[in-house]
């Protein structure tokens, strides 16, 4: 008895509370200026102008920085120029948004087997086959990417004769 009315406040607090997101309004869709921006960077991407696509993609997400396809762009870009720690942070930004994103899954695995934590890379190849039963080209494109393994470190050589003077 002298928990009742205690008892019937969380449960009325309980059911207001799970069923207020019941009624919540779908998610905003993209806004067309980030998809526009998004849709240019790729042109400009399949042109060979990197750097265009790269500052493209950027406006894309101040325009809207829910783009996920715009983070896994830049993640794509940041692999290209060796650049594998920004291309996971990208990568993990596009998760952030879009967890099943196959590409984004795909790219940071990569990303991360190119800088040696092949094991992490592994459990992304998982996740993504859980996804992709019958087989899509990001498991096998992850696949290779484990199998050739880290990158090798690159090493700045000063030329001869380019020493410094006290």
């Amino acid at each position: 008895m002298r928990f009742t009315p205690a008892a019937l406040g969380a449960a009325l607090i309980l059911a207001t509370v799970s069923t207020a997101s019941l009624g919540a309004p779908p998610a905003e869709p993209i806004k067309t200026g980030s998809i526009a921006l998004a849709e240019a960077g790729h042109a400009a991407l399949v042109a060979g102008r990197r750097d265009e696509a790269n500052d493209l993609y950027v406006s894309a997400l101040a325009v809207d920085p829910r783009n996920a396809a715009a983070y896994v762009a830049l993640g794509q870009i940041a692999e290209a120029e060796n650049l594998s720690g920004s291309a996971i942070r990208y990568y993990r930004d596009a998760l952030a948004l879009a967890p099943d994103n196959r590409d984004a899954i795909a790219g940071e695995g990569s990303a991360l087997a190119e800088k040696g934590a092949i094991e992490r890379a592994r459990e992304s190849l998982a996740k993504l086959k859980k996804l992709c039963r019958t087989g899509c080209p990001q498991v096998a494109a992850l696949e290779r990417a484990i199998a050739a393994g880290p990158r090798p470190e690159t090493v700045a050589v000063k030329p001869a004769g380019d020493e410094q003077k006290n």
